[in-house]
């Protein structure tokens, strides 16, 4: 569990007001949404239904793939209705609101890109990840360096990616019936050994913690 000071942000209004302009833009470089891309690939199913949690005007999904549902979920309603792989989407935000709009088992999958970082409360969110997962359902969460560093919650934004990774398989860990988190960290190809030296990198880290949905026997 987090303590009350890892759950803090830098900025501590209400995170409607920041996210109430859309931003049509992506947060991360083409090289992890290639990466992104293939692991849906590799992973989903097709004619399987989708939540797209925390989403934006673009989901990543591979083109040459049907799903029979995607839904989305994000915190700005015209980023959302730019979105061409969502069939529905909700508006919500986790950090007041923790509980998913959906039924229990509705999802083949959950996926999050590049916004764990922003949950204040992520053991109650990835409860409720789990609650709406049917069983064998996978859950993927993927993330790189990038923040928004005035969102991000204290105990994101002052460690490092290892911890990070350290940080969403505890997530995973803390609900009852989530598969073993599996890790995937593909560091960038450094090509300049003096920028390496400096500690800049080619391009964007690629991070994905994934697990199942497993059955919980019960007596």
């Amino acid at each position: 569990m987090l303590a009350a000071g890892q759950r803090q942000k830098l900025d501590e209004s209400n995170d409607a007001l920041f996210y109430e302009h859309p931003r049509f833009v992506t947060h991360v470089d083409e090289r992890f949404i290639e990466q992104l891309t293939e692991l849906y690939r590799e992973r989903l199913t097709p004619n399987s239904c989708i939540l797209d949690m925390m989403s934006s005007w673009v989901s990543h999904l591979p083109s040459d793939m049907e799903f029979a549902r995607v839904e989305g979920h994000g915190m700005n309603a015209e980023e959302l209705a730019k979105n061409p792989s969502l069939d529905h989407y909700v508006v919500q935000n986790l950090n007041e609101n923790h509980r998913l709009p959906f039924e229990d088992r509705t999802f083949d999958a959950v996926l999050n890109t590049v916004s764990v970082q922003y949950l204040q409360n992520p053991e109650a969110v990835f409860a409720e990840i789990y609650r709406v997962l049917k069983p064998g359902g996978i859950a993927i969460v993927s993330f790189s360096n990038r923040m928004f560093y005035q969102k991000a919650i204290a105990a994101w934004r002052d460690s490092s990616d290892a911890n990070h990774i350290a940080l969403v398989k505890s997530y995973f860990e803390s609900v009852k019936g989530f598969s073993t988190p599996e890790v995937i960290a593909n560091q960038p190809p450094m090509t300049n050994p003096l920028l390496q030296m400096m500690g800049f990198a080619s391009s964007d880290p690629f991070y994905a913690v994934i697990s199942e949905r497993m059955e919980v026997l019960v007596g």
